[in-house]
């Protein structure tokens, strides 16, 4: 009697482990994918809002959700989705932490998965496949977009367009299919909406099409991609054209001259040598501390060397391996060289010069980039039908491989994930002959009539492609080219194989098919049907590491195959240095992350007003530099900063006893720094205003015409109205009977003051008229 519920391995484990077993690598990346997500959202929410997060909360929380807000630009960035994103969360939890910190992990959740299934779609399988996607999802340069909002808001969203705008252009070079065009513009729009950066994916997706799809010299690569795949530039021409449009009608030129020449290299050599490479490869390991800000690069000169010498050897080794290999490097030497076109044209030349190189979030998209063509420099592409190859005659002694009599046309044979195998999974392995599917049947044209009304459908052998890889991300059926013979299914345009080559890929037309109750071909760990040997010209284990070579692949170096366990062995540690400076530099960052000065202040401001007495009201001051810089004023206002707070406290322009809030956050009584009036001349009085007339006082110091405040300390005989004058300008204020004081804002300059009192039966004696800046008394 058949048990129902879930079925358990031999060994006595679930489902889950025995699809672990079965797809040990894809195992390994979701594994991966969860710990990062989980890694990063513990780091991030050890630190706090910084910086431009309070200016953009404060922009938010004063203004309404109109299309002037969401299209105004912040710092001449073109920005609405994000405007629009803290807008939300500032209207429904105020100036919280943690909301922000559940939207850069679930931004990543998508972009960790997009760009896995990216890999898989894009590059052969093997555990190979797990480098990139760990350069990728634990890179140091993207720490500050997974724990800054300011920065996540922006970049993230790019990062995801990005992906998926080359997987969109991928699938359509691929398969022709115009459909693909439509997510292609849609991500490239997604992108824009958040960050006007974004437009960089336009030629990123015109290079990575040229670079990997397209082969011959560069002219003739350029034209060929711009012929080929016309429809693609077309739609990414109109969208860029029409964006730059709204967005230079809006924005103001960022364009800068650098000072010399030795800012220029001083630049490059700072954004080359310690970020970019080190960061590639775990580094920086060391971080200089940027304020509330995240922390900028600072390698050791050590570390830097020995980055540029690992990264050296990476590239040569496998260029060395894989003809693909250079194309990628050149695809990423190129992305990143509009990356530091870009930056140099906008920062050399400004205050941010001397540090504009070592900001890791400048180039924080370049982890994309770099992460693909780490993959596809190792892996190399996968093997698909060249749906532009011109078709060849049928031998007259072969038919179609799917026999009309036991084959309904739709259905294909199932991979190692019990998951369909389609003509895009061609095996095109020479070394790995194993790995392909069933010998083609061939009968003689005497045995069996071939129907001559429909043209015949070939299908490419299937087992190469066995569903391997991090996620599930084969192709549909409607995304597969129609139906060629090609002539080799190489990852661009190669020369033609030679003819060893071709002959060595050749299955024997002699072998008959395999009985259906055969034994499966031997299954490795990786869940792909392998040969029970490795390839003689290979080091062991290379071949299941980075998923067999492409037919054009040179031959590897004598020198790994006679060292292979040395090889194996450098591997091994390379990768274990790597994760570990990895580590090392994120836990340093999250010790400089974790030190808020902003969350301090409104930690002790929040307790502050809880204990204040009722009536208690401020005068508006700047926050502390560390906090908000002075340069994004007025934001940096305490009256704007505090606007977010349920419990804000109440600004004034005129008060009796004002308090402020001192650098830490503490409630105090104010005091006025600046000159005052000279003694007056009446003993007991000072300055005596009577009879309407009005006294001038000369100050112990001129003030420039600026905003000051004013602190008039008087003993009135009676009730009135006194007027202030200053510069030219007056200020009119109650006058009470008795000792009192009063505060007032007031704008002006010079070395004189006037007072006089309207009633003329009231007499005002004062000798503490101060013109100055407040600040909290000691």
């Amino acid at each position: 009697m058949a048990s129902t519920g879930t079925t358990t391995s031999p060994e006595g484990t679930g489902l889950i482990g025995g699809w672990a077993r079965v797809h040990p690598v894809r195992a390994v990346a979701v594994a991966m994918i969860l710990v990062s997500l989980v890694w990063r959202a513990q780091l991030a929410s050890r630190g706090y809002l910084a910086v431009d997060d309070y200016v953009l909360i404060a922009r938010a929380a004063e203004a309404d959700l109109t299309p002037g807000f969401l299209l105004t630009l912040y710092n001449n960035h073109f920005m609405p989705a994000a405007l629009l994103a803290t807008w939300l969360v500032t209207r429904a939890v105020g100036l919280a932490y943690w909301p922000y910190v559940l939207l850069l992990t679930a931004a990543q959740a998508v972009l960790a998965v997009s760009f896995a299934r990216l890999l898989r779609t894009l590059v052969r399988p093997g555990w190979a496949l797990l480098v990139p996607l760990a350069v990728f999802l634990f890179s140091p340069l993207t720490l500050e977009a997974t724990s800054w909002w300011a920065v996540g808001v922006n970049m993230l969203p790019m990062q995801i367009a990005m992906v998926l705008a080359v997987g969109a252009q991928v699938r359509y070079v691929r398969t022709g299919r115009r459909r693909h065009l439509v997510t292609l513009g849609l991500a490239v729009l997604f992108g824009l909406l958040f960050f006007e950066k974004a437009l960089l994916v336009v030629p990123l997706v015109f290079l990575l099409t040229a670079f990997l799809f397209v082969g011959g010299p560069p002219v003739r690569a350029v034209l060929t991609t711009v012929r080929r795949y016309w429809p693609s530039w077309l739609l990414l021409t109109a969208m860029s054209l029409g964006f730059l449009a709204l967005y230079g009608s809006r924005a103001e030129s960022s364009l800068r001259r650098p000072d010399s020449l030795g800012e220029v290299f001083s630049f490059l050599w700072q954004l080359l040598g310690s970020t970019v490479v080190p960061g590639l490869l775990g580094g920086p390991w060391r971080w200089l501390p940027a304020g509330d800000g995240a922390p900028v690069t600072a390698p050791p000169e050590l570390g830097r060397w020995i980055a540029w010498a690992a990264f050296l050897v990476l590239v040569v080794l496998t260029v060395r391996l894989r003809r693909v290999a250079g194309r990628a490097w050149l695809l990423l030497a190129s992305y990143l060289t509009l990356v530091t076109a870009l930056l140099g044209a906008t920062r050399l030349g400004s205050i941010y010069s001397d540090v504009a190189g070592a900001v890791p979030r400048y180039v924080s998209d370049v982890v994309v980039v770099a992460a693909l063509c780490i993959g596809v420099a190792l892996l190399g592409l996968r093997p698909v039908p060249d749906r532009f190859a011109p078709a060849d005659p049928a031998p007259a002694d072969r038919v179609d491989e799917t026999d009309p009599a036991t084959d309904d046309g739709d259905a294909a044979r199932a991979d190692g994930d019990g998951t369909p195998a389609t003509a895009g999974e061609a095996a095109t392995d020479d070394e790995d002959p194993d790995r392909s599917a069933a010998p083609e049947r061939v009968v003689a044209d005497a045995e069996r009539p071939v129907d001559p009304e429909p043209a015949p459908r070939v299908a490419v052998p299937a087992a190469a492609y066995r569903g391997h890889g991090v996620l599930h991300a084969e192709y549909d059926d409607d995304d597969l080219p129609p139906p060629v013979r090609p002539s080799a299914a190489r990852p661009f345009d190669a020369p033609p194989q030679r003819a060893g080559a071709a002959a060595a890929t050749t299955p024997p037309t002699s072998t008959p098919p395999a009985p259906p109750n055969a034994a499966p071909d031997p299954v490795d760990r990786t869940g792909d049907p392998t040969p029970t040997e490795p390839p003689a010209d290979r080091p062991a284990g290379l071949a299941a590491f980075t998923g067999g070579r492409d037919p054009d692949d040179p031959p590897p170096p004598a020198v790994l195959v006679r060292h292979r366990e040395a090889v194996s062995a450098g591997l091994a540690l390379a990768l274990v240095a790597g994760g570990l400076g990895t580590a090392w530099t994120t836990a340093r960052f999250g010790d400089e992350w974790a030190v808020k000065a902003g969350r301090t202040y409104l930690d002790t401001v929040r307790a502050e007003l809880a204990a204040a007495p009722p009536g208690t009201v401020f005068l508006d001051q700047p926050v502390p530099g560390d906090v908000v810089p002075t340069l994004s004023a007025p934001y940096n206002r305490q009256s704007t900063f505090f606007h977010a707070l349920p419990e804000r406290p109440v600004f004034v322009t005129e008060a009796e006893a004002p308090s402020l809030f001192d650098p830490t956050g503490r409630i105090t009584p104010v005091r006025i720094d600046g000159p005052t009036v000279q003694p007056g001349p009446e003993q007991a009085c000072g300055w005596k205003v009577t009879d309407g007339e009005t006294v001038r006082m000369p100050l112990t110091g001129p003030r420039d015409d600026w905003f000051w405040v004013v602190r008039i300390g008087y003993l009135s005989s009676g009730d009135s109205t006194a007027t202030f004058r200053f510069g030219g300008k007056e200020k009119r204020f109650p006058v009470k009977t008795g000792l009192n004081q009063i505060f007032f804002e007031f704008t002006g300059g010079g070395d004189t003051a006037e007072l006089s009192v309207a009633d003329p039966g009231v007499t005002l004696c004062t000798n503490e008229v101060a013109i100055g800046t407040p600040t909290p008394q000691q």
